[in-house]
């Protein structure tokens, strides 16, 4: 405030306090008639859609559409969560619901509820039921009818209490009753943990749910008594969940009461700063943390904390940048909301929130953002970080990208069904890593897709019918109509040959969905594993210590020697150029 300012406010204090409490009272008496006037405007409108609207319209579902669209106007975060969603909401952040412990699939409300992979040691799997199984009862009422939600629904439950099932045996095809009890099932987020490479351990983390920090703490001491000597901490596609769990997993390898994440907000009880509270249990062993596109909120903290205390090296490609804080709500009616109440900061400052949450990448990641919008930080040893969205990785290495193909035979469910053939046909396997397809079954398996319908057209084939009608459009395709015919002719190719093309990537796919069927999701991480070239790739250059930075330094130093020096070109720009080649 300057000196003009405060003398007009003390003129105004000593003539009467009244005259400056009144502009308050009157903003506050118009604020509240502004919400009054809308909301009574808005009630104006649902009685008279309710009274006059030419259908009958149902008005709770036009209250709730109007809520989310004032939510969804703030930011992508703030959401109401109605009574009837409450379990979803605790599945998000405790991984626990009451069930029966099953991934299942309707494809359509005239089919069965299918089985598709019991959890281990799960009620289902207690009772006997096994991948393939068809359920076409559930408490004596058809599940013919009904949406894969309302069939869900009425399989989860209050724990202890018995869900009746008629099904159709997977590989007998005969029909029995099947009395499952629901238990309080819980879906851990260590996805997977083992000895990856020599003396590496490896830990694949899917969330940051309640109780997460306690299996990871028994779990690396388990690796640590098989000979670890180097973590690797994977959070690709790790979501988030709960801050206290990412704080908690900080602590495990960072000294007591050491600062890892700070959050400010309008309230003044949102501003904060938050310490480890427990002692590590290692605070030397060198960590790796893997990240992509799709690691955010608690994986970023993660990742962030890591990187601004150097306590270990962060590889992979940048974090989805989203650095907002949420807050649980009560509402009425047994409805909750989940509020933005702050942004969170990592140790040195810097916020990761995308600056422009509204508009990202295809994969959603994070779009290009101008030098002239980030800040530069310093970690605790003085290198640069910057903000303006996500966790820029130190070491980077491209994500591996299926063929447009492979997603197709994928999505369209066709491995899944053929695992499951695969299942009925063979009662065991070898164990998950020593499986492998012999090329006869592979064959078979392309038998089986190619009499299927999906679309087998490459990534190029679509561009060029894209092309096609560009030319169209601008009425220039009859002139080059050859040349396309010619290019289409070369481009096209027929299903089979397209999976033998591509049989290395869509193998390892459809063996880790078979694997699942025998050996429970954990194990086909196993086959995911054999060909992680991101992974492998990140960890030896974690090893040799050559980082982006070490890159980059060394690009520099060639270019100022001359040895990749070229006529007319700033050495300067291709420094960047040659370190993202190496």
């Amino acid at each position: 405030m300057n000196s003009k300012m405060k003398k007009i406010v003390k003129l105004f204090v000593t003539v009467s306090l009244a005259v400056v409490i009144l502009p308050f009272a009157a903003q506050a008496q118009s604020e509240s008639f502004n919400t009054g006037k809308s909301l009574d405007t808005q009630y104006s409108i649902l009685k008279m859609l309710k009274q006059a609207y030419v259908d009958t319209v149902k008005t709770d579902k036009l209250v709730k559409t109007g809520i989310d669209a004032m939510l969804e106007s703030l930011d992508p975060y703030t959401v109401y969560i109605p009574e009837e969603e409450d379990e979803d909401l605790e599945l998000m952040t405790s991984g626990t619901y009451g069930g029966i412990g099953s991934l299942v699939q309707k494809r359509g409300l005239d089919s069965n509820v299918v089985i598709t992979e019991p959890y281990k040691d799960s009620p289902a799997a207690k009772a006997g039921l096994i991948p393939g199984d068809a359920i076409i009862e559930i408490d004596g009422k058809t599940v013919k009818g009904e949406t894969s939600d309302q069939s869900t629904a009425r399989m989860k439950g209050v724990p202890g209490t018995d869900v009746h099932f008629k099904i159709i045996r997977s590989r007998t095809g005969d029909t029995t009753a099947v009395t499952v009890k629901r238990e309080r099932i819980h879906i851990s987020s260590i996805e997977y943990y083992g000895i990856i490479r020599d003396s590496i351990g490896y830990f694949s983390l899917t969330g940051f749910t309640t109780d997460m920090t306690k299996e990871f703490k028994n779990d690396f001491q388990s690796l640590k008594s098989q000979g670890m000597k180097r973590l690797v901490i994977d959070l690709r596609s790790n979501g988030g969940g709960l801050m206290n769990e990412a704080i908690d997993l900080l602590s495990l390898f960072v000294p007591k009461n050491t600062m890892v994440l700070s959050s400010k907000g309008r309230a003044a009880q949102m501003n904060e700063e938050y310490f480890t509270q427990s002692s590590p249990i290692d605070t030397l062993i060198p960590i790796l943390v893997m990240v992509n596109s799709g690691s955010a909120s608690a994986s970023e903290i993660t990742a962030g904390a890591i990187q601004d205390l150097d306590r270990g090296t962060i590889a992979g490609t940048r974090t989805f940048g989203k650095g907002l804080v949420q807050s649980i709500m009560p509402l009425p009616y047994s409805g909750q909301l989940k509020l933005t109440t702050a942004k969170y900061y990592t140790p040195s400052g810097r916020c990761v929130q995308a600056i422009d949450y509204s508009h990202r990448n295809e994969d959603g990641s994070v779009g290009q953002i101008p030098d002239s919008l980030t800040h530069e930080f310093r970690t605790k040893n003085g290198r640069i970080v910057k903000d303006g969205g996500g966790i820029t990785p130190d070491i980077t290495e491209a994500s591996q990208v299926y063929s447009r193909p492979t997603v197709s035979l994928v999505y369209s469910g066709i491995t899944e069904d053929y695992a499951m053939k695969y299942f009925q046909a063979h009662t065991t396997i070898a164990p998950a890593k020593d499986f492998h397809l012999t090329d006869a079954e592979y064959e078979d398996f392309v038998k089986y897709a190619a009499s299927k319908q999906w679309d087998a057209r490459s990534a190029a084939e679509v561009e060029l019918d894209e092309l096609k009608k560009a030319a169209q459009r601008d009425a220039i395709y009859e002139n080059f109509k050859s040349d396309f015919n010619a290019l289409s002719n070369k481009l096209n190719v027929g299903k089979a040959e397209m999976m033998h093309i591509k049989r290395a990537e869509i193998q390892e796919l459809l063996e880790a969905q078979i694997v699942t069927k025998y050996y429970y999701n954990t194990q086909s991480k196993v086959i995911d594993l054999r060909s992680d070239d991101q992974l492998y790739k990140s960890v030896d250059r974690w090893i040799s210590g050559r980082t982006d930075q070490v890159l980059k330094t060394e690009a520099k130093a060639n270019a100022k020697a001359g040895d990749n020096a070229r006529p007319g070109v700033d050495l300067t720009d291709t420094a960047s150029e040659e370190a993202s080649e190496l």
